[in-house]
């Protein structure tokens, strides 16, 4: 920012303040106003205007456009809905009025009485008779024609991009519609919504790093969850049969453009079923948000036209790495030819890494960015799948499945576990990576174990991550841009 620049914007705030003052001093403070009796918003008289026109109305917004022109002024407000111009002429309103007027500036918030009309070049506009400053802008607007453009300040400062960037707010309409439609869904699905605890005695249900606080009152460690599942299939345990939660997670890893430290999260649970049920409610769930929210099941993404219409592809993980690697780990019986491959190939591994691991770390590599229409991956190692039942027909893999679009992962899906002593094992293994330095690694939930044991039923559970599915459905490739306040680095002072 130039120097010329610093100094315009610091007499603007100068001379905004020194106006609010003016106005104060006149025993007109416009933060002293409670309320504005609102009647009317921009899109219902522009989609309505035969019904408006000529009729009193009452409506408020943001001035993001001013033009002064001697005795006739128009101003753009901007409600939540849109814009709408103000048609203000001198002689239609107290003279006091329109000189107060005059003086307010592009960001201060006005409520205008008047008359829907037309103007002469036919824009639909309230011909104002009244105007009240209810709140006093001191800080100007981004430049008009080029916005916000400071990627890092969209982010710390959501108002202004939410004020100046019509598209970021229709982002975040959309968003609140596709989480209403997963809910109604699931809903009409016979599916009961619950709340589980944010707060755990203990991280489990994924893999990953959880945050770590403390309760002063009960002088115990606590972390914040990373997953919803353990709680829910207790809630299966006890009897409910289908049942799911959207909520906060967190998890303390990096940030990227497909990962925040918090993030939404679906997780449903229901009983009688298994992974292949799972697949159905999923590819069911994501083609009627998207038709009904979107208003059509192919849409684009980025260079790509996604088509959600036609049935998902499935693929077993080790065929997928067959596909893109030529590795074929269907032959591959020792971990010595699993680290033999891998070198070949220069993917790193680590010790604690068996055949499944590594078979994984090959998908990573070749596979996962080539997954671009909807693909469910199946047949997952049991080494990366600790909470999922074996398949009857291998006991290596699980029946376990994630969704792959347009390169990213966006539902994780199997047959849920429910043999206590297995799952057991399996924590146990958990624990065992963990000491030897595996940090994403869970530890053994031993009340999950005790609920088990009182008996779960055949069981299918998928977690869909909620903001992934609002990136594709808004075409948008940073989860950044469909998160109100995304997690950022303090600024240093």
């Amino acid at each position: 920012m130039s120097n010329d620049t610093t100094q315009n914007l610091g007499e603007q705030l100068k001379i905004r303040r020194e106006k609010l003052k003016t106005l104060q001093s006149a025993g007109q403070d416009p933060f002293a106003i409670t309320k504005f009796d609102i009647n009317s918003h921009s899109e219902d008289i522009k989609n309505n205007f035969e019904q408006y026109e000529g009729k009193q109305v009452c409506a408020a917004g943001r001035i993001m456009s001013k033009r002064v022109m001697g005795k006739i002024s128009f101003a753009g407000i901007q409600d939540c809905f849109g814009i709408i111009q103000c048609y203000i002429k001198k002689e239609c309103m107290d003279e006091e009025n329109y000189r107060q007027f005059k003086k307010f500036d592009i960001g201060d918030i006005i409520g205008v009485e008047g008359e829907v009309c037309k103007t002469e070049r036919g824009e639909i506009s309230i011909k104002t008779n009244k105007i009240t400053l209810l709140s006093k802008s001191l800080n100007p607007l981004p430049e008009k024609f080029h916005g916000l453009q400071n990627i890092d300040l969209k982010y710390r400062q959501r108002y202004v991009d939410l004020i100046v960037n019509s598209d970021v707010k229709d982002t975040f309409i959309k968003r609140s519609k596709i989480i209403s439609e997963i809910r109604r869904f699931l809903d009409n699905d016979a599916f009961l919504e619950v709340e589980t605890p944010i707060l755990n005695n203990q991280a489990s249900g994924a893999s990953a790093r959880p945050f770590n606080t403390h309760h002063n009152a009960l002088n115990m460690d606590m972390v914040l969850r990373i997953a919803l599942e353990l709680h829910l299939k207790r809630l299966i345990v006890g009897g409910f049969e289908k049942v799911y939660e959207i909520g906060r997670v967190f998890r303390n890893e990096g940030t990227d453009t497909k990962h925040n430290p918090e993030f939404t999260l679906l997780e449903l649970y229901q009983a009688y079923t298994d992974f292949e049920g799972m697949m159905d409610i999923t590819e069911r769930l994501i083609k009627t948000v998207a038709k009904n929210v979107v208003g059509s099941t192919v849409i684009e993404y980025g260079n790509e036209k996604i088509d959600l219409d036609k049935p998902f592809r499935k693929i077993s993980m080790s065929a997928s790495v067959l596909k893109y690697s030529g590795v074929d780990f269907s032959n591959i019986d020792s971990l010595e030819q699993a680290r033999q491959v891998a070198d070949q190939h220069n993917i790193k591994y680590e010790d604690r890494h068996k055949i499944g691991d590594i078979l994984n770390l090959f998908f990573d590599e070749y596979v996962e960015k080539n997954l671009i229409q909807p693909t469910f991956i199946t047949d997952y190692p049991v080494e990366i799948s600790p909470l999922a039942k074996r398949s009857p027909k291998n006991p290596k893999i699980t029946e376990r499945f994630e969704l792959f679009i347009v390169g990213k992962e966006f539902a994780n899906a199997f047959s849920e576990l429910n043999d206590p002593i297995d799952q057991r094992q399996r924590f146990e293994a958990q624990a065992e990576l963990k000491r030897q330095g595996d940090e994403e690694a869970c530890d053994v939930d031993y009340d999950f174990l005790n609920a088990l044991e009182y008996g779960m039923p055949p069981t299918g559970g998928m977690g869909m991550g909620i903001d992934r599915l609002v990136m594709l459905l808004t075409n948008n490739d940073s989860i950044r841009d469909v998160l109100l306040f995304p997690t950022m680095k303090n600024i240093e002072k």
